[in-house]
């Protein structure tokens, strides 16, 4: 099942307000389970570069069912996934990109957020997710 629209901008508002919370101002993105953009947001002054940031931080963790900044430390040098931010036309591997599970435990899209610090961008993407689930995949081989 994919998010839906409704759901998409019930987690961007959840975000939008994080960020307001955090005094920020960041680019919102929510995929459906197919990475597929369904909603997005620029709030005012958020830096125009972070929209494709944004987009790509929620494909990145829809594609891989895990937060951007998990894959980040998988892709480091010497690590198992060295060099995959190359791949799919280009991977974000730092924080701020997070699975949207469902109850069941299935993956229904993802949300990226960008325009602050990495920090403040997961945090306000974690605020986006509890609306609907969680960001955790049941296990994965490549977690510890």
């Amino acid at each position: 099942m994919h998010v839906n629209l409704e759901n998409a901008e019930q987690v961007i508002e959840a975000a939008r307000k994080k960020a307001i919370e955090l005094d920020t101002q960041m680019c919102i993105a929510v995929v459906d389970s197919g990475a597929n953009l369904k909603a997005f947001m620029r709030m005012d002054d958020a830096w125009v570069g972070s929209i494709d940031i944004a987009i790509k931080k929620a494909t990145t963790a829809c594609f891989f069912g895990m937060a951007t900044g998990a894959l980040g430390q998988l892709s480091q040098p010497g690590k198992p996934l060295y060099g995959i931010e190359h791949s799919n036309d280009g991977l974000i591997t730092f924080p701020g990109g997070l699975p949207i599970v469902d109850e069941d435990g299935v993956l229904v899209g993802a949300i990226g957020v960008s325009g602050s610090t990495v920090d403040n961008d997961h945090e306000v993407a974690a605020a986006g997710v509890a609306v609907l689930g969680v960001s955790e995949m049941p296990a994965h081989p490549w977690r510890t």
